[in-house]
């Protein structure tokens, strides 16, 4: 009795692993079949110059006396980031005695493109410039700008209203005074150019694309009606360029 006892029990754990195994094999019998998904986000930047500052003066000049003109170097502002952006830029003046700053008139030309202007249309640009300025006018040799290039009536007009004009192709321009923030600022005053300025955002001029440049030059006359109080004055010129993504409620930081 004892021998078939044992040979029941042996029989039932095989006959147990025997449906065991069958069961796991059933499991992998079914037909099957699997999709995944994915995503990701590289978020944009917004950058100007490659985040580094310009290297070139916005004026320079020693000995300046009334009735004289000066021109800065151009200041290159390029869209380095990855997205269309409005510019604010904002020119803070200064001088280091308690005297008018009206005294010292600033125009500004600039110019816009994808491709590099030629040597000659910015020297052209800079005369357009020099044209708006009146009064006796004296250019003091640094940066001194030869007057021999052709010049159209029709498009001092446009500089003088505000207007950007296509001076050659694929180049845009625009000219004229700074507005002043204070017509009485003494010692020092800040001015802004492009969005927040007069024109505010509706100047597209001023929305600069990704991969596009703005050169941007400044004139400086000391007025021939300055008095003696001027001589020996430092005027010091500071300008600083911020860049926002062009979406609604987009804020400068």
């Amino acid at each position: 009795m004892k021998v078939a006892k044992a040979k029941k029990a042996l029989l039932g754990t095989t006959l147990a692993g025997a449906i065991a195994v069958a069961a796991s094999y059933g499991t992998y019998s079914w037909f099957t079949s699997e999709t995944t998904a994915k995503g990701e986000i590289t978020n944009a930047f917004v950058q100007l110059n490659n985040g580094k500052d310009i290297k070139q003066s916005i004026v320079a000049v020693e000995n300046f006396a009334p009735s004289q003109l000066v021109f800065g170097d151009f200041l290159t502002i390029d869209n380095t980031g990855t997205v269309d952006t409005f510019l604010q830029a904002k020119l803070h003046q200064s001088l280091d005695k308690p005297l008018s700053l009206d005294t010292y008139k600033v125009g500004f030309v600039a110019l816009k493109y994808k491709v590099k202007p030629t040597e000659e249309v910015l020297k052209e640009s800079q005369i357009k410039l020099e044209e708006l300025f009146e009064g006796t006018t004296n250019e003091v040799t640094a940066n001194k700008v030869t007057t021999n290039a052709v010049s159209t009536n029709a498009v001092t007009r446009s500089l003088a209203s505000g207007e950007s004009v296509e001076i050659a192709e694929g180049v845009e321009i625009i000219a004229g005074f700074l507005p002043e923030k204070s017509a009485a600022a003494v010692g020092e005053k800040e001015i802004l150019l492009g969005d927040g300025a007069e024109s505010g955002e509706d100047n597209k001029f001023w929305n600069l694309e990704a991969d596009e440049y703005i050169d941007i030059s400044f004139g400086v006359k000391l007025d021939e009606s300055a008095t003696n109080d001027y001589q020996g004055v430092k005027y010091s010129a500071n300008l600083s360029v911020k860049a926002k993504q062009k979406d609604d409620g987009a804020l400068y930081e």
